[in-house]
């Protein structure tokens, strides 16, 4: 099968390329437009390209490539888009062609050997390479590597994700046998993704979810045999395996006999949102992927849907939110996440300037593209700069991580919480002094 300079399975939908009338409104919403003022590293730019390949016109070739590997897949093209373009659909679909014919670049195949296919898929060697990070960063060897010039000799890709990888200071979460109890009149039993990375960088922020969702009346599962949701595979255009992490989560939850599954990483919501999407021509798990997307839900959602137990305590200090782009432009989620933060009492929240523009993270991005990565970070810095806040809240791993080394960079006090992080401790600080 073969249409222009697409072949073989998962080309992007001609119906889905050519709703695009180039009209233009999704140019101020692109932060790849806005930093570089290319009409190539627009959305209505890199559908043209598409459309080129699709009519035979041009070849899926190094240059052609090289604009759709600047796309961040935010998505902030289609919350603008008034011809409802399903711009994140396509961009996956031209990504698996490119793979498929041999065009990815050496640094996203670098990326791909190491992470993507070696570590993510398989969660007892990903716990493992994070025990090894820890202990690197905690004897000081991570500081003594970065003082010589050891990383220069490296390859740019390697020496880039060296340069990126975040604190391994807290502990681990993970899938148990565990049933965590409601500490409040049952609701709901909820399973939890405890998914890839997450757990290991943030598994404090993992424990506090808990905390939360049994305050408020839920069981929580973690289900053993669970893993990463295939998100970032999917994004770089390795459908086989991000088809085959699908499979596994619908297994595991699906059997689980859970009310609501429950994540607490954006991107991972969002695309186990759309699983039914994903497998929609696989016999056996279209309808179980339908369903399991039908349960699937955003701590926030969850929260103020039950409605959540607002905080008795205060916490005076200044916050500002960051929205997550797969929260607030695939899931369309943003009023819950403030209605938490506005919840709780002594908060001020700031708002800060295109809170919902990407912050350059995008999940491999900012090792695949770190100098664009880098720009698009620079931008978001100065907006969080502007609002004064001691602490800039998001609903994301990856975003996370990336505003942490931003304020690294800029020598600022100021710290990066999870909304579930924050709502924990004010729960915390209603306890009488002694109790934990």
């Amino acid at each position: 099968m073969s249409r222009g300079g697409f072949r073989g399975e998962d080309m992007p939908a001609e119906a889905d390329m050519y709703r695009c009338v180039h009209c233009g409104l999704c140019l101020s919403a692109c932060p790849t437009y806005s930093e570089t003022s290319l009409e190539t590293e627009s959305p209505r730019g890199r559908i043209a390209l598409m459309k080129a390949v699709n009519e035979g016109r041009v070849g899926i070739n190094s240059l052609v490539v090289s604009h759709w590997d600047q796309c961040l897949q935010c998505r902030a093209c289609e919350a603008v888009c008034p011809s409802g373009v399903p711009y994140g659909r396509i961009m996956e679909m031209t990504r698996a062609q490119v793979l498929s014919q041999g065009q990815q670049s050496a640094r996203l195949r670098w990326i791909s050997r190491l992470f993507l296919r070696a570590a993510l898929p398989n969660p007892k060697r990903l716990r493992l390479g994070a025990h090894f990070i820890r202990a690197y960063q905690r004897i000081g060897l991570q500081s003594l590597v970065r003082k010589s010039r050891i990383l220069r000799l490296l390859p740019g890709p390697l020496s880039h994700l060296e340069a990126q990888i975040p604190t391994f200071d807290g502990p681990f979460f993970g899938p148990s046998k565990t049933i965590y109890p409601a500490t409040s009149p049952k609701k709901l039993t909820v399973g939890l993704l405890s998914g890839c990375v997450m757990p290991l960088m943030q598994g404090s922020t993992m424990a506090a979810t808990v905390r939360v969702l049994t305050r408020n009346g839920c069981d929580v599962v973690v289900p053993m045999g669970q893993g990463c949701c295939g998100a970032l595979n999917l994004h770089s255009g390795d459908l086989k395996m991000a088809r085959r992490m699908a499979r596994i989560n619908i297994d595991v939850f699906l059997a689980a006999g859970v009310d609501l599954i429950v994540t607490s990483s954006a991107g991972c919501g969002s695309n186990m949102k759309e699983y039914q999407d994903l497998l929609a021509d696989d016999p056996g798990y279209a309808e179980p992927a339908r369903r399991f997307a039908e349960l699937t839900q955003d701590v926030t959602e969850v929260l103020v849907d039950l409605p959540f137990d607002p905080p008795k305590a205060p916490l005076n200090r200044k916050v500002t939110y960051q929205d997550p782009c797969h929260l607030v432009h695939a899931q369309r989620i943003s009023s819950q996440p403030r209605a938490i933060l506005n919840a709780i009492p002594g908060l001020e929240l700031v708002e800060m300037e295109e809170s919902s523009k990407c912050c350059g993270g995008a999940g491999i991005y900012s090792a695949a593209q770190p100098e664009l990565s880098a720009k698009i970070l620079g931008t978001k810095m100065g907006h969080i700069a502007a609002t004064g806040a001691s602490q800039v809240i998001t609903a994301n791993p990856g975003c996370m991580v990336q505003i942490e080394q931003g304020l690294r960079q800029m020598g600022t006090p100021a710290r990066v919480l999870h909304v579930v992080d924050i709502l924990d401790e004010a729960y915390r600080e209603e306890q009488p002094p002694g109790r934990s």
